[in-house]
């Protein structure tokens, strides 16, 4: 039977087990939250985002969820900077024009902070004079730094992100650092 892990990812960590070209670097990796052998991160969560990762040992289990023909839905919750309009939402469930080329349609609304929510280390730098706000972004796609590039597109750019859910699969309950079986 396969193993599937889900791992709360936290801010400034490599979804890979090794820093392989940067001996003696600082960078923390999966290795120091993770020991278990045989497992591997299906798809990736840029350094500076954090949430949702999946491990699995299965390699067509890890091809499908990172393979993004496969259409895996993956929902992030971004913190922007300024306050987003309505058009600019609409914008990103349209779809919007990257330098790759338009993005799919993608579900996308403003919420409330969540409650639930962990402090990120180190915080968000805050300015009074700039608002921000945060917004949910479903994408069934997965292009390189996609929410981040999707956002800065249409005037508001991501001062955070944080992947909440992959496919049926989500962060509910866990905490940064931390792993559970699926």
């Amino acid at each position: 039977m396969s193993r599937v892990i889900l791992f709360n990812k936290p801010f400034n960590v490599l979804s890979q087990f090794t820093d392989k070209g940067n001996e003696g670097s600082d960078r923390k990796t999966l290795s120091e939250f993770i020991d278990v052998p045989g497992v591997y991160a299906a798809g990736r969560l840029d350094r500076d985002s954090e949430g949702l990762l999946m491990l699995t040992d299965n390699g067509r289990l890890q091809a499908r969820i990172a393979d993004p023909r496969n259409k895996i839905s993956k929902t992030y919750l971004a913190q922007v900077e300024g306050e987003i309009t309505d058009e600019a939402l609409q914008a990103l469930s349209r779809g919007v024009e990257l330098k790759d080329g338009r993005t799919r349609p993608a579900k996308a609304r403003r919420i409330e902070e969540p409650a639930w929510l962990w402090p990120r280390v180190p915080p968000v730098r805050f300015r009074k004079s700039v608002p921000d706000c945060w917004i949910e972004l479903t994408l069934t796609e997965g292009r390189n730094r996609q929410v981040r590039r999707m956002t800065a597109a249409v005037g508001f750019p991501t001062l955070r992100l944080i992947r909440f859910r992959i496919g049926e699969w989500s962060l509910d309950g866990l905490e940064p650092g931390r792993w559970r079986d699926a």
